[in-house]
C-alpha cells in the first residue's frame, strides 16, 4: 500500500507543473495587460509598476521567478487589490469555499448512497420511482436557476433564510448555497449507487448470503456496502472538481466571500498572479482529490494496489 501511494503522489508533481505552465502562457498570451483600463496611465508610472512586478523581463525570466516563489510557498503580490498577496487573500476567502463545499459534498454522499441504497432495495417500486425523480431533480436545472429560485422561495416568499451575505460562519447564511450544492450532487450519487447496488445483489456470493437466510441488512451492510462503493468514489472525485466550478456561481449568487468570487473578480481584472495563485490552488485540491479516490480505491480493492 505504502508503494502505491508513494507512486500516486509522484505522479502529480509532473501534473502540478504543467498546469501552471498552460496557465501561465496562455494568461500571457491574450492581449491587454493588468494595469490596461479606461484611465490611461503616464508611461513613467506604468513603467515603474512594471519593473516592480517583474513584467518588464523576459517572458521565461517571469516564469521561472514564479515557480522559485510557488516553491517557496508564494504565490505573489496582487495587481489590483493594494498591500495585498495572494496569499492573503487565498487564506482569506479559501475557509469560506471549503466550508460550503465540503459539509454540500459530505451530506450529498450521505443522502446520495443513502437514497440510492433504498431505491435499489424497492426496485421499480412507487417508492424508487419517488427517489430517483427527487434526487434527479438537481440535474435536470442549471445552478443559475436554482440559486434564486431557492433564494424566492425561502428568503423572499417564505422570509426564513437571508437572501445572501456572510456573517461569520453562521448557519443560517450557510443553509441555501449548502442546499443548491447538496441537490446538483446528490442526483449522481444516488443514481450510481443504485445501479451499482442491484448489480452487486445479483452476484453468486449475495445469492448464496441469502441462501443462507442471513437478513437484508446483513447482507448489504456486511458484503453488498464495500463493492457497491467502488463506482460511487468513482464519481466522487469529479464531482468534488465540478462543484469548485459551481461554486462560482453559488458564490456570485448568493454574494460569499470565497474563492469562486476571487476567480471572477481576478478574471475581470487581468490580475495574473491573483488567477495563477487560484489556478494552482483549485489545482492542488483536485490532484489531492484525485489521490484520495484513487487510495479509496486501493483499499476498497485490493487487487487494484497490483
Amino acid at each position: 500500500m505504502w508503494s502505491y501511494t508513494l507512486r500516486r503522489v509522484l505522479l502529480t508533481l509532473p501534473t502540478l507543473l504543467i498546469v501552471v505552465t498552460i496557465c501561465y502562457l496562455l494568461l500571457h498570451a491574450t492581449p491587454g495587460g493588468p494595469f490596461d483600463g479606461e484611465r490611461k496611465i503616464p508611461a513613467e508610472v506604468l513603467a515603474n509598476l512594471q519593473a516592480k512586478y517583474h513584467l518588464d523581463e523576459p517572458l521565461w525570466k517571469q516564469y521561472l521567478l514564479y515557480l522559485d516563489g510557488l516553491l517557496h510557498g508564494d504565490l505573489g503580490a496582487s495587481f489590483r487589490y493594494a498591500d495585498w498577496s495572494v496569499n492573503d487573500l487565498v487564506l482569506r476567502a479559501l475557509p469560506v469555499s471549503l466550508t460550503i463545499g465540503g459539509v454540500s459534498m459530505l451530506l450529498a454522499i450521505v443522502i446520495g448512497v443513502g437514497l440510492g441504497i433504498a431505491a435499489a432495495l424497492r426496485r421499480n417500486s412507487m417508492a424508487d420511482y419517488v427517489l430517483m425523480l427527487a434526487s434527479n431533480a438537481g440535474n435536470a436545472f442549471p445552478s443559475f436557476v436554482l440559486g434564486p429560485v431557492l433564494i424566492l422561495v425561502f428568503a423572499i416568499l417564505l422570509k426564513w433564510l437571508p437572501a445572501g451575505g456572510w456573517n461569520d460562519f453562521q448557519l443560517r447564511y450557510m443553509a441555501l448555497p449548502i442546499a443548491l450544492l447538496v441537490m446538483i450532487n446528490v442526483a449522481t450519487v444516488g443514481r450510481v449507487t443504485r445501479a451499482s447496488l442491484i448489480e452487486v445483489l445479483n452476484t453468486n456470493y449475495i445469492r448464496t448470503a441469502r441462501a443462507k437466510g442471513l437478513p437484508m441488512r446483513t447482507i448489504v451492510l456486511r458484503h453488498a456496502l464495500k463493492p457497491t462503493l467502488i463506482p460511487v468514489v468513482s464519481v466522487i472525485g469529479p464531482l468534488a472538481i465540478s462543484s469548485i466550478t459551481a461554486a462560482v456561481v453559488t458564490e456570485s449568487v448568493f454574494s460569499l466571500p470565497g474563492i469562486g468570487k476571487l476567480i471572477v473578480n481576478g478574471a475581470a481584472n487581468r490580475d495574473y498572479t491573483l488567477v495563477l495563485g487560484l489556478v494552482v490552488l483549485v489545482t492542488v485540491v483536485a490532484v489531492l482529490l484525485n489521490l484520495l479516490v484513487d487510495l479509496a480505491y486501493a483499499w476498497l480493492d485490493p487487487k487494484i494496489r497490483y
